[in-house]
């Protein structure tokens, strides 16, 4: 019996005072429904739940002289997130694109600084062994994995 039977949550950081940003990417974007955090630490934290796998993305703020160099922006760890079947995953990464292209006003916040063009070849390492993927950096540098 294995001891470890899932993941609780990712923790992703992101700058300072930019939880606006995070609800309008991560909730909006990406679809995620935001959830409560401890009261004491309501204006540094944001979670999201991610579907009902009681699984959750938490944002919490980062150091800027350290966690938003170029250097750390362009690093290649990253979370994975699974997504039900090919058509919601391209229908996830066209909303994505969109956001990053910014294509309509209610875009503005949160503009993800990339992410790989719907019908274009993903970024990620290549492969028999990958699955149908794309990845995304959100407004603060985060890469991000989407796949089946």
């Amino acid at each position: 019996m294995p001891l470890i039977t899932g993941l609780h949550h990712v923790n992703l950081i992101v700058p300072p005072n930019t939880l606006p940003e995070a609800n309008a990417f991560y909730g909006k974007t990406l679809g995620l429904t935001p959830r409560p955090v401890p009261q004491l630490q309501k204006d540094r934290l944001a979670w999201f739940d991610i579907g009902t796998s009681g699984q959750q993305v938490h944002i919490a703020f980062g150091r800027p002289e350290v966690d938003f160099t170029e250097e750390a922006k362009g690093a290649s760890r990253h979370p994975c997130f699974k997504v039900g079947s090919l058509e919601e995953l391209g229908e996830l990464q066209r909303r994505v694109w969109g956001h990053f292209r910014g294509l309509g006003e209610e875009w503005e916040r949160g503009r993800p600084l990339g992410c790989d063009e719907p019908g274009k070849e993903d970024s990620g390492a290549k492969g028999v062994e990958y699955p149908t993927r794309f990845f995304a950096r959100d407004y603060a540098g985060n890469r991000l994995e989407f796949t089946l």
